[in-house]
């Protein structure tokens, strides 16, 4: 298998796995940690949604039912790793990557199933980051201390990209609109990541 980096696939090695192993017999599943929202905006054909919050509150039901091998897709791949990380530390070594995720799947011609378009967490995280931060400069003018909101926020997107998490794109995450009703609920997801439905 083709890969960029330790325990990631590339999107054309990804892309050759779905074109020549049949649904019903198929060893690479294909997991996407991203929202229910993200989900269904855009995701690849046959992929089962159990995003990343879920999917570590399951981690050891995953580790013991899991099927084949995981191939674990976000949007940028961040997400992505995290979820292979902790599957890994928790016995499950097969996960991989996909690396790049659904940004580099998308710009290699993957086939997508497209459905309601929503803004991905990442853009979330920068509207409203974006947004705090305007807000308390311009607050600043007549009430000074507001500076340190956007200094805090300033601090949260370092940390975040320091340490690869980001406490704000958790809390959007569990917005409704990051979860919309008509999304598949964890124990679907879960059955057929075990094969017990299509």
């Amino acid at each position: 298998m083709r890969e960029n980096q330790e325990n990631a696939v590339d999107a054309a090695t990804a892309q050759a796995l779905l074109d020549t192993e049949p649904d019903r017999d198929r060893t690479h599943l294909f997991v996407d940690v991203r929202t229910p929202g993200e989900y269904q905006t855009a995701h690849i054909p046959g992929a089962i949604n159990l995003p990343m919050d879920q999917l570590t509150a399951n981690l050891d039901r995953i580790v013991s039912e899991a099927g084949g091998r995981l191939v674990l897709v976000c949007q940028s791949g961040a997400r992505a790793e995290q979820c292979r990380t902790r599957l890994a530390d928790a016995g499950l070594s097969t996960a991989t990557v996909l690396n790049g995720g659904m940004g580099a799947w998308t710009a290699a011609g993957g086939p997508v199933v497209h459905g309601e378009q929503r803004w991905s967490l990442e853009r979330q995280v920068r509207l409203v980051a974006g947004l705090i931060v305007l807000v308390s400069v311009l607050a600043s003018i007549a009430w000074e201390p507001a500076k340190y909101v956007a200094a805090f926020i300033g601090a949260g997107l370092t940390f975040a990209a320091l340490t690869n998490t980001c406490g704000m794109a958790i809390l959007l995450s569990k917005l409704p609109y990051n979860r919309p009703a008509t999304s598949e609920d964890v124990e679907t997801s879960l059955q057929r990541l075990r094969g017990e439905t299509s």
